[in-house]
């Protein structure tokens, strides 16, 4: 399994190499101008620069601020909603159609308003990413918990068990992957509704980099912090993995001990 992973991982270090390497040489040999499609060594040239001088860090840390807090608001309010939305069908019926409108109207129309009520500053860009975060968690959770196995839910019942003990300690152990997978989501999701969000008016973050550097004309540093926000969706997705492997880890060790006690 491991020498498997390994191949993988040189498989997609050689792609990127050749994708990088096609790119350069057309750069070069097509003479193309760098307002155009900078090569990728005078991109990485700009990203080693803005990150030497300190430029990108007080916009990196913004995005990532912004993009934190709006993931573990949205996150939170979308697991709570959708273990509400689980336990009663009525709750269902009655708000699920407003929770899907807010989600079907564009962020990008939400986002002067949100300047315009909240003003300029991290605000509108956290509730944005949280307003962007929340649907995946809400609903994942809702169908997570309602594949509880029938067999399970009666045996529950005939133990006597309350309905929060039976959503504890039975609904949300076997909705974990399902909600763990719309924490995968909303994770990438976050990335762009902060990135998004800080087109409309941020005066820091990554985003306001790629607007300033629009109409500065400046291809090559919108190419760095493009790279920068790909780094950073991708470490925060990498992490999302390595936290999902441990909760499920866990899960299962603490169901093998209780079914090796029983």
């Amino acid at each position: 399994m491991s020498s498997l992973l390994s191949k993988t991982h040189w498989l997609s270090a050689l792609l990127l190499i050749a994708v990088l390497s096609i790119w350069e040489l057309a750069a070069r040999q097509f003479g193309l101008s760098a307002l155009v499609l900078p090569a990728p060594s005078a991109v990485a040239l700009s990203l080693c620069s803005g990150l030497a001088s300190g430029y990108f860090w007080p916009h990196l840390w913004a995005t990532l601020q912004a993009l934190l807090l709006g993931l573990l608001i949205g996150s939170a309010v979308g697991l709570l909603a959708g273990m509400a939305l689980a336990e009663s069908e009525l709750l269902e019926r009655v708000l699920k159609p407003y929770v899907v409108v807010s989600q079907v109207v564009p962020k990008l129309a939400l986002a002067p308003l949100f300047v315009l009520w909240f003003g300029f500053g991290m605000l509108p860009t956290v509730l944005i990413t949280a307003l962007i975060c929340f649907f995946p968690l809400m609903e994942n959770t809702l169908t997570g918990l309602r594949q509880v196995d029938a067999q399970r839910l009666q045996l529950f019942r005939m133990l006597g068990a309350t309905r929060l003990q039976t959503l504890l300690r039975l609904k949300l152990p076997t909705g974990l992957p399902a909600i763990l997978a719309g924490l995968r989501v909303a994770v990438v999701l976050a990335l762009v509704g902060a990135v998004v969000a800080e087109f409309m008016g941020a005066s820091q973050g990554l985003g306001a980099v790629v607007i300033a550097a629009q109409g500065m004309m400046d291809t090559t540093l919108m190419f760095a912090a493009l790279v920068l926000i790909a780094a950073m969706g991708l470490l925060l997705y990498q992490a999302c993995l390595v936290l999902e492997r441990y909760l499920l880890r866990s899960h299962h060790f603490s169901t093998s001990q209780s079914g090796n006690r029983a």
